[in-house]
């Protein structure tokens, strides 16, 4: 039996507005080409300036994993030469990085919990995208120079489940820090996944497998199981130090394979040295002090919802499990509206209406309405059912609950006597079924109720209709 060993690079995109070392725009998806300068092209005489603000989101991500933050950092030199990358090396941070030694709790369905080790967290700088067309490869350098954090982990991780939920834990603290946008689509939160294998019990790590650039959690997934079966069965069959080679590898979606790219390098064949251009990276006390004050986190939060909304952990997981469903929640929470009905009426209701583009982010009903609609069910001016009208006509068009709910008629009438009118000349109209009732059939109750909402047209408040029903029939 062997023992799947797995640790992660993660490149995380800053979302400053100009770029690691020029005050190029690093705004997505431009004209080709056109938010580059003399700097982020690397043409001779053309100086780097650090961009005071990747440190400030260096630091709240340090403080967020519970890491050392270097107040003294340094920049290096990392060569090698890509079509993308207009320098022919990239400026990083080998030796002494920004962030180290940090943590992040995973959480199993179970109940259980995980701690994962984050190595280092480090500044670089990105390079530019191929545009493949054809037989025509072109380039664009739009991103190159955009700043990156690329985080390490330690080979803590032993399934495709806990990588999963590490990467889903951070995307969400990046997500809530506001460091980063995280679209992965987008190629802002990129992942390079090193994998291999081991006799379980044994504590030596043998031949990592690097996958790169992932873009998805489900691709992800697949493909650490499809090289942790390569490896196995290389393993099995007796040739795994012929077959199993350091290298980094790719996923093919398609064919649901992992496929070899490229040998990898060590660190010598990149030649590091000491950046030139750059002084060391240098974090003051008061800095430091300003730059750790972070939001309330992932964890944080669901805590809190488990103590101030009476909610369970599961309950609170999902609806922290973003910062924008998190957000959400609690805005509808100023309505002055039970937590129950606001779960439900988010996560069942609103969630489920969701189509193709549509997402808690650009939702045709806001916060504020979603939660002024479950106050008007609360205070019974309409009923859970009439509720469910007036959502379905408010993610059709932009209006407001109270003139949906005049314009359809829903209004619930709560007013006994008028109720009171309807229960007596339904039951003037059924003898019959009074006398039967009384005789012992109590189900026919539900038909007196029906009667009576029929009557309404649905309007009636079903607790009121029992309540008077109850009374007038004994």
């Amino acid at each position: 039996m062997f023992e799947v060993v797995i640790g992660l690079e993660v490149h995380v995109q800053l979302n400053t507005k100009t770029k690691l070392f020029c005050s190029c725009p690093t705004s997505f998806n431009h004209k080709q080409n056109t938010n580059t300068c003399p700097t982020c092209l690397a043409l001779p005489g053309a100086l780097p300036v650090l961009n005071k603000e990747v440190l400030h989101k260096s630091i709240m991500l340090g403080t967020a994993i519970d890491a050392t933050v270097n107040q003294t950092s340094f920049f290096d030199r990392k060569s090698y030469f890509y079509p993308d990358s207009p320098s022919a090396y990239q400026i990083t941070q080998l030796y002494t990085p920004i962030v180290e030694h940090g943590t992040l709790k995973i959480d199993f369905e179970d109940g259980s919990h995980k701690i994962i080790r984050i190595n280092r967290a480090h500044i670089e700088a990105d390079a530019g995208k191929n545009i493949h067309d054809g037989d025509i490869s072109k380039v664009d350098l739009n991103r190159a120079g955009t700043p990156l954090l690329e985080i390490v982990s330690e080979p803590d991780m032993s399934s495709a489940e806990e990588v999963t939920l590490y990467l889903k834990k951070l995307h969400s603290i990046i997500r809530y820090l506001d460091i980063g946008d995280a679209n992965m689509q987008e190629g802002s939160f990129r992942v390079d996944v090193n994998v291999s294998i081991r006799p379980k019990g044994e504590e030596k790590l043998y031949t990592r497998v690097e996958i790169k650039n992932i873009n998805s959690f489900k691709f992800i997934q697949k493909a650490i199981e499809l090289e942790v079966a390569r490896q196995s069965e290389a393993w099995e069959d007796g040739v795994y130090e012929q077959e199993i080679c350091q290298e980094t590898r790719l996923f093919d979606q398609v064919k649901q394979e992992t496929r070899s790219m490229r040998g990898k390098e060590e660190a010598a064949d990149y030649r590091y040295f000491p950046e030139p251009d750059l002084l060391k990276a240098v974090v003051t006390d008061e800095m430091l002090e300003v730059y750790s004050k972070i939001p309330e986190l992932p964890d944080a939060k669901r805590d809190r919802f488990v103590k101030d909304y009476g909610m369970s952990e599961y309950n609170a997981g999902v609806v922290t499990s973003s910062v924008e469903m998190a957000h959400f929640f609690e805005t509808m929470m100023q309505e002055g509206i039970s937590a129950k009905n606001a779960l439900t009426w988010l996560t069942v209701e609103l969630l489920g209406r969701f189509k193709g583009e549509i997402n808690i982010t650009n939702s045709p009903v806001d916060a504020k309405k979603l939660g002024h609609l479950v106050k008007r069910i609360e205070d019974k001016t309409i009923s859970g059912k009439a509720a469910k009208e007036v959502l379905d006509k408010l993610m059709q068009e932009n209006l407001e609950v109270d003139g949906v709910i005049e314009a359809l008629g829903l209004k619930q009438v709560s007013d006994t006597g008028a109720i009171e009118t309807m229960c007596d000349e339904i039951i003037a109209a059924n003898p019959d079924k009074v006398e039967q009732y009384k005789g012992g059939k109590d189900k026919l109750f539900g038909f007196f109720v029906g009667q009576v909402m029929k009557e309404s047209k649905g309007s009636a408040n079903p607790q009121a209709v029992n309540e008077v029903l109850k009374a007038k029939l004994g």
